[in-house]
């Protein structure tokens, strides 16, 4: 990790206590609240639920702490995303969105942004720059792809879509800033799912848009306030709580992702492995340059359909589920929500277990297969 974010690290749990008074509580109250007490003028108070909370002050000021730029919650990762589509495009733009990333981003734009006017192409991130940036109004990048785990160059994109007056958004969830900073490369929009590693517990869905343009955040931020897509105080409680710790679960999952990506490449039954962190991985030299950590999600591809699932449900220290980044390891086979990947395809995500208790309970489960 660069000595920057260790320093933010250090100083995540304290950023409260920069702030209390004598006798004030140090772990974050939670505010319950629609109402506020608001006597005369309003300005520069707390007026009502839909525009503030004290609970999402607190954890926007740790997620902008994190990401070095204002930060906005949002109840899901998607209503992140929303916000931005909807708060800065308009009839007539053009986007541009990765044929391999979240399908979900996909499926809203074909179905709700098309109908209005705005026109979508999608580009493979392993090719992104190969072709021209010209005509679109937004960018949107997710490196590494979910679940492909394929890389683009995000410092160029970045480079090349600024050159043709196109926005740059990237979806940082499978990284968070610990692992890659896509303001420092050049985005001009980070969106993530706080529902993964940052909130960490699998108890809480929570999104949100950082940026360092004021214009950008004052857009997103009207548009929260007057659609109405705010988070919930107790989801936006439960992240704050999970922040704190999210550095020391991040460092275990990687490293521990690390070790198994190697020794899962080594099994006669796994087909083939994609992790950035893999010397043979096609996208290991460009991760190396723009990560600071490889992530924990690992693509492991075993023979068949059966044989994936049989794995999944045979390992006592896997939860088969959807979604990814909590302190269990989780996995699925992906193909079944019609992702581009090989029917016996699992996207494995790794968690907080000792490594070597995770192994056993991996190596005897493909062992088991034959």
């Amino acid at each position: 990790m660069s000595d920057t974010n260790q320093s933010r690290a250090a100083s995540l749990a304290h950023l409260r206590g920069e702030t209390l008074a004598k006798g004030e509580p140090v772990a974050l109250p939670l505010t319950m609240a629609s109402m506020f007490h608001l006597p005369g003028d309003p300005a520069g108070f707390s007026q009502y639920g839909r525009f503030n909370n004290p609970t999402w002050d607190a954890v926007e000021k740790m997620l902008g702490h994190l990401e070095g730029a204002t930060a906005l919650g949002f109840p899901s990762g998607m209503a992140a995303t929303s916000a931005v589509f909807f708060a800065l495009l308009k009839s007539g733009d053009r986007i541009l969105l990765p044929s391999d990333g979240y399908y979900t981003t996909r499926m809203l734009a074909e179905r709700f942004l098309k109908p209005l006017g705005i026109g979508t192409d999608t580009r493979p991130t392993s090719s992104f720059l190969e072709g021209s940036f010209a005509g679109y109004r937004l960018v949107f990048v997710e490196t590494p792809a979910n679940p492909s785990l394929d890389i683009c160059d995000m410092a160029a994109v970045a480079a090349a879509a600024h050159a043709e007056g196109a926005i740059v958004v990237a979806d940082n969830t499978t990284m968070t800033p610990y692992g890659q900073r896509p303001l420092d490369l050049g985005a001009d929009i980070v969106v993530a799912a706080d529902t993964k590693a940052p909130n960490g517990h699998s108890d809480a869905l929570f999104g949100h848009v950082a940026s360092r343009d004021d214009k950008i955040v004052a857009a997103v931020a009207d548009w929260r306030k007057l659609a109405g897509g705010i988070p919930g105080p107790f989801e936006a409680w439960l992240v704050h709580r999970g922040l704190e710790t999210l550095e020391l679960r991040f460092d275990r999952m990687c490293g521990s992702a690390e070790i198994l990506a190697r020794r899962l490449a080594g099994h006669k039954v796994v087909r083939s492995v994609r992790f950035p962190g893999l010397e043979t991985d096609p996208s290991h030299n460009l991760a190396r340059a723009q990560m600071e950590r490889f992530g924990f999600l690992i693509g492991l591809t075993l023979g068949t359909e059966a044989k994936a699932e049989a794995f999944i449900d045979g390992c006592a220290l896997i939860q088969p589920a959807t979604s990814f980044g909590g302190v269990h390891t989780s996995a699925e086979r992906r193909a079944r929500w019609g992702d581009a990947v090989a029917p016996g395809f699992v996207r494995l995500s790794v968690g907080c277990e000792p490594v070597e208790e995770l192994w056993k309970a991996i190596e005897a489960s493909l062992d088991g297969l034959g």
